[in-house]
């Protein structure tokens, strides 16, 4: 593979439906090696990627960096992260409470 291979990009977008009936975002992408991987997004990581690129149609992806798809995924999984209460401070780990 050259220095010069195009990264992988979205090469296909449609829309699906999950498990539980929600609809989701199901991407393609194609690597440079000619492989592929299929790729589905909930509703958050799909805003987040529609945003990103400035999509206005799910076709407008088309050609979108894998990068601009981990981005949105890790955006989208972030909502899950716990924060630390307002009242633990900065130098006190999460987990420890000194009351």
């Amino acid at each position: 593979m050259s220095g010069n291979a195009a990264p992988a990009h979205v090469a296909a977008v449609r829309l699906g439906a999950a498990h539980d009936g929600e609809a989701e975002l199901l991407l393609t992408l194609r690597f440079p090696n000619g492989g592929s991987a299929p790729v589905a997004l909930d509703h958050h990581a799909a805003r987040h990627l529609v945003e990103a690129c400035g999509a206005a149609t799910p076709d407008a992806l088309i050609g979108a960096s894998w990068e601009r798809v981990r981005d949105a995924l890790a955006a989208a999984s972030s909502r899950f992260l716990a924060t630390p209460p307002a009242s633990q401070t900065a130098s006190e780990p999460r987990g420890e409470s000194h009351a």
